[in-house]
């Protein structure tokens, strides 16, 4: 544990404020006294009423920017007017005195306030200042009686009691308050405004949708909004992936009080699972069962399957995959272009081999197809079902997929190395970002994966900078080879 510190002051800030700083969509607010940097205050929320945020004649939907109202009415709906909830605590990094002749457009869209807001406070205030804040939660929310004085908005008042602080539980890193600092400090916008309206829209969903709130979890991380570590693979939803083989091969313990034919059921819909969770779109109207076709898949190709679970894989499968692929869909010169796959244990013999391969049918085993669906859970929309197709060749194709998962593992590694490589040249020499000629220089002496050809080496920087990756961020200059990349967040290898 850090060195602890006692604090008997607090900063009175609108509720709504405060929220903001702990979610960590902002790093200031606007107190109406110089703050000297250095100073540790807790943050304590007011109740003032919604119709005068901040001793602003404007109204909240007019001080508040329009992703951020809805939190602001809860957040105001949720104090209490006997007791206080403080969540967290500050130390002022730096205290700006903002004029009139400053433009406010420039500062909205890095705070929750709107321009309107904060040239109304301004000119009622003639001056207001603008504090960095490095917030820090508590472990546990702090419950205090509320002292019935007027309580001073954006002035500090006594606590009556010690609080003992800690820094073990900051908002952002050290590298995102910096960056943020810096974006703050120079007006720099926003680099991703469309994501914070995406999150906008996502928060209220993410309070009951566990996929919401991953998703909500990884933009906020991704826009700078938060470092918390990443949510682990250990997802319990995602726990029959490590079952797809042991169906597959029929272990004793997972038949037991089965038939066969509910074995082979089993096996069946967790092959439907695992293409579709690789990205496949399955078609339901094939659900296998007795005489019908195990799967068939329409996106972003067709494919049509057959499940076999057992010891090995019978000898007419083949030719069963034939006939049912003819009878089902009812169009040989489809079923010519289509995709076919058997899934199974064991070796394949040399009948079952021969035939595979005259009718251009590719055979894997259930761990193969387990480690693909475990690689695309690792690491989301790696799997490329496009290139995945050229690996899946006429026979035995167990090798030439593992193939392709390695071809996609060693991408990976090579990508992870990049991100790494961003982070450390940071971190040596204390910047916020760093040139492509810089990156490419190191990254010749860091012992790499492969060799890179710098337009190549800048080709995967952008990549891992669009906003669909959001490892690193990237500061597009007109000449691209000027473009400035800095540390998002880690890329780990399993």
């Amino acid at each position: 544990m850090s060195q602890q510190d006692i604090i008997s002051i607090a900063l009175v800030l609108p509720s709504p404020d405060i929220e903001a700083l702990i979610q960590g969509r902002i790093i200031a607010a606007i107190p109406q006294i110089f703050i000297n940097p250095g100073r540790k205050f807790v943050l304590y929320p007011s109740t003032i009423s919604n119709n005068n945020i901040s001793s602003n004649p404007l109204s909240l939907e007019q001080y508040y920017r329009s992703s951020f109202r809805e939190i602001a009415k809860k957040s105001l709906g949720e104090v209490n007017s006997e007791t206080v909830l403080i969540k967290a605590w500050a130390r002022c990094e730096l205290c700006q005195h903002l004029t009139k002749t400053e433009s406010l457009e420039s500062l909205s869209p890095l705070t929750v306030w709107t321009a309107e807001g904060l040239q109304a406070r301004l000119e009622k205030q003639q001056r207001i200042f603008l504090a960095y804040l490095r917030v820090y939660q508590f472990p546990k929310v702090l419950e205090v009686a509320r002292n019935n004085t007027s309580q001073p908005l954006g002035k500090f008042v006594s606590l009556g009691d010690n609080i003992r602080v800690t820094e073990d539980w900051p908002v952002l890193s050290d590298r995102i308050f910096s960056q943020r600092r810096h974006q703050l400090e120079n007006r720099l916008p926003p680099l991703y405004p469309e994501l914070e309206e995406l999150q906008s829209q996502i928060a209220n969903l993410a309070i009951t949708n566990p996929a919401a709130k991953a998703l909500d979890e990884e933009i906020k991380k991704f826009i700078g909004w938060s470092s918390n570590k990443p949510l682990t693979s250990s997802n319990p939803d995602l726990a029959w992936i490590n079952t797809i083989a042991a169906l597959g091969n029929r272990s004793k313990e997972l038949d037991q009080g089965k038939t066969n034919y509910q074995a082979g059921t089993d096996f069946e819909i967790i092959v439907r699972d695992s293409l579709k969770f690789i990205g496949f779109t399955i078609d339901y109207d094939h659900k296998g069962g007795a005489g019908g076709l195990d799967l068939f898949c329409s996106k972003p190709y067709p494919l049509v399957g057959e499940c076999k679970a057992g010891k090995k894989i019978p000898n007419d499968t083949a030719v069963q995959l034939l006939n049912l692929g003819t009878l089902r869909l009812k169009n040989e010169e489809l079923l010519n272009k289509t995709a076919k796959l058997i899934i199974g244990p064991g070796e394949p013999t040399k009948q079952l081999m021969d035939a595979a391969i005259v009718h251009d049918m590719a055979i894997i085993n259930p761990e193969t197809l387990e480690k693909l669906v475990k690689l695309q859970s690792q690491y989301p929309n790696s799997v490329d079902l496009i290139i995945l197709k050229n690996y899946l060749i006429p026979g035995q194709a167990d090798q030439e997929v593992e193939k392709y998962i390695n071809h996609i593992s060693e991408k990976l590694k090579l990508r992870s190395h990049i991100v790494q490589l961003v982070k450390k040249l940071i971190d040596d020499r204390d910047n916020h970002t760093v040139g492509v000629e810089m990156i490419y220089g190191a990254y010749n002496f860091s012992n790499p994966p492969q060799s890179l050809t710098q337009p190549e080496l800048h080709e995967i920087l952008i990549e891992l900078s669009s906003p669909l990756t959001g490892y690193l961020g990237r500061i597009k200059e007109t000449d691209s080879k000027s473009d400035c990349f800095y540390f998002l967040r880690d890329l780990p290898m399993d």
